[in-house]
């Protein structure tokens, strides 16, 4: 399920990695609407990134660790999994907190890290992984240029994450915070375009 190594772009002057990406009222692509989107990369070779505010019931971290035959007592509770996005669905990735760090991980200055091995699904099962943290399976990709036109054309808003907003605030209220954050009352809000 996860792969063993992942090689993410540095990042860029203007990048966004380390942000979050707001899907607009607007945006009812099943997937995407009222996504909230952690930006793991984004330079002249496009931008990649997992949604953050939706989780997969059907499975669970047991699961998962039973498939990679990885021994742990966590309970599906201590340690979600969620949708990442929906490329590449079999690919996995641990969103958690900079206290875990390892060869592997991407960390950005914002208390959020990113790594993508088994070797922190293992250190998770024997309980030395990071204190707060999700399971991604799949994310977003965008081509170079795609992610800055859907940008221009109103269909995201960038506000800077934190871990409080993406590790302790119910998936259900994610979105709204992340919208609140830009000064945006989403009740006086249309979500058709051209009526008011």
């Amino acid at each position: 399920m996860m792969q063993t190594q992942l090689i993410l772009p540095k990042d860029t002057q203007g990048s966004l990695a380390g942000h979050l990406l707001v899907a607009a009222p607007q945006v009812q692509e099943s997937c995407f609407a009222r996504s909230v989107i952690y930006m793991c990369a984004h330079n002249d070779t496009g931008a990649m990134g997992v949604i953050v505010n939706y989780t997969i019931d059907s499975i669970g971290i047991g699961d998962v660790f039973e498939q990679l035959d990885i021994t742990s007592a966590l309970q599906a509770e201590d340690f979600p999994v969620h949708f990442g996005g929906p490329v590449e669905a079999n690919r996995g990735f641990v969103l958690h907190s900079t206290d875990y760090s390892s060869g592997e991980s991407l960390i950005e200055g914002n208390g959020i890290a990113v790594t993508a091995s088994i070797g922190i699904l293992q250190e998770i099962g024997k309980g030395t992984g990071p204190q707060r943290g999700m399971l991604m399976l799949g994310y977003a990709g965008w081509s170079p240029g795609q992610l800055e036109s859907e940008i221009e054309s109103g269909s995201w808003m960038v506000v800077p994450a934190s871990p409080k907003l993406v590790f302790d605030t119910d998936n259900d209220l994610k979105w709204h915070l992340a919208m609140g954050t830009l000064g945006i009352d989403i009740g006086h809000y249309s979500s058709d375009v051209g009526h008011a």
